[in-house]
């Protein structure tokens, strides 16, 4: 009896053990999370700064940017040589995160976010990737975006139509 009540009480910790083993833990997680967080913030930070050693280094080799304009996806150095003037002159842009959600793979190797920023266009939002390196995150993928309520939409397509046109697209 005494080893059927014991068995009864240790599957539920050997359980728990398994998915604290498999998933790691909230801790790490946490910690995952936050270091993600604090390497979005400088990114945008370093933008404000126009620092573009900093803002650059926080991006992998092979990151790409995807802008708001249809035209805009760059590769990392076609996004530093359309950037470096507008950091040159210490006016590059100066986005504040309103909100982050940020999540995690299975091995805390690669996260995926979304964000909305106060940005000079307004609110925006930024998607995008990264990727641990050793114990570094650097952005791999950006998405930049401009957010539009629904109910305005329809003026924001004719505006796109008419300039589409004009231009014979």
């Amino acid at each position: 009896m005494f080893q059927k009540i014991l068995l009864w009480l240790l599957i539920p910790l050997l359980v728990s053990c398994e998915i604290h083993y498999q998933t790691g833990s909230s801790t790490d997680k946490s910690e995952a999370v936050s270091k993600i967080d604090k390497t979005l913030d400088r990114w945008h930070q370093a933008a404000a700064d126009a620092d573009f050693k900093m803002y650059f280094d926080l991006m992998a080799d092979d990151a790409v940017f995807v802008g708001t304009d249809a035209s805009e996806v760059w590769d990392k150095p076609a996004f530093m040589k359309f950037a470096k003037p507008y950091f040159d002159k210490r006016k590059a842009w100066n986005f504040k995160k309103i909100k982050r959600h940020i999540y995690l793979n299975e091995a805390q190797t690669i996260a995926w976010f979304d964000e909305t920023l106060n940005t000079w266009m307004g609110v925006c939002r930024g998607a995008g990737v990264l990727q641990k390196t050793g114990q570094t995150w650097q952005i791999k993928h950006y998405v930049l975006s401009l957010t539009i309520p629904n109910d305005k939409m329809k003026k924001v397509i004719s505006v796109i139509q008419q300039d589409n046109n004009a231009n014979n697209l």
